[in-house]
């Protein structure tokens, strides 16, 4: 998400307008307008973004944070990128060796925890980091080892700028079932939040035999579930609902180019 519409959805859910943004701020509508619409020629100065900050009610330094990232270039932003993905892997591997029941009960500890669990300023940047945490097969179901996010072990991260579940988790498609819309390599992220309905692409895990797939999910009479293939050349699988473990919706893409 960028600065630009970040700024405008606080504006708009707190019902002001560009015209009162612009008496509050002293800086002119239409130039607002321009950052609203990532329009401008150059980034906003610093003393507009700490105005925002004030009256927009957001935490002081988090727009400067934002456009101070995006003036970064883009091989830097990557390594930065990848520094964040590493801290939030560390951060996972403390917490569970922490929580662990052999450990338990030391004040230094719940200490510790309570420190690394704490956001610093590099995740104020828009968007979570999302643990990959292996391939989902678009093809036929597959056995799979136990989700049990966050362990610390994810392959990798991604940022998602627009998703804000705590439980939200990627994998590779690995297979091509599920084409043309998902295909090998592309990376999908997966929201136990949001609400499965007919016809959603979800990742669904098996509880009898142990595996997992990649399917178009429909909810058929008589508890029965069908997992229906994007791909014409393969067939749908018909599952009665107690052999399913979970059904996941999918809700974002990264495609692999």
């Amino acid at each position: 998400m960028s600065l630009g519409t970040i700024i405008r959805q606080k504006r708009e859910k707190l019902g002001i307008t560009l015209d009162e943004l612009a008496r509050l701020t002293e800086f002119s509508k239409p130039y607002l307008s321009t950052v609203e619409t990532g329009k401008v020629k150059n980034p906003p100065s610093d003393d507009l973004l700490v105005r925002l900050e004030d009256h927009l009610g957001f935490e002081r330094g988090f727009l400067l944070h934002i456009a101070h990232m995006e003036r970064v270039p883009a091989d830097i932003k990557h390594c930065i990128a990848q520094g964040q993905a590493e801290n939030t892997r560390l951060r996972s591997l403390i917490r569970k060796l922490i929580d662990d029941k052999q450990i338990k009960g030391s004040q230094g500890l719940a200490e510790l925890r309570s420190n690394i669990s704490e956001p610093g300023p590099a995740d104020k940047y828009p968007g979570k980091m999302i643990p990959i945490i292996n391939k989902v097969s678009a093809g036929y179901p597959v056995g799979y080892t136990d989700l049990d996010y966050p362990a610390g072990g994810a392959d990798d991260f991604v940022r998602c700028p627009d998703l804000h579940d705590p439980n939200a988790f990627a994998l590779r498609v690995s297979g091509d079932s599920m084409t043309p819309k998902f295909n090998e390599g592309d990376i999908v992220i997966f929201s136990p939040n949001r609400q499965v309905e007919n016809g959603d692409d979800c990742f669904v895990r098996l509880t009898d035999p142990h595996e997992s797939t990649f399917k178009r999910v429909y909810f058929e009479p008589d508890n029965i579930i069908r997992l229906q293939p994007r791909n014409q050349r393969y067939v749908p699988l018909f599952i009665p609902a107690e052999k399913i473990n979970g059904i996941w919706k999918a809700v974002i893409r990264y495609e692999r180019l």
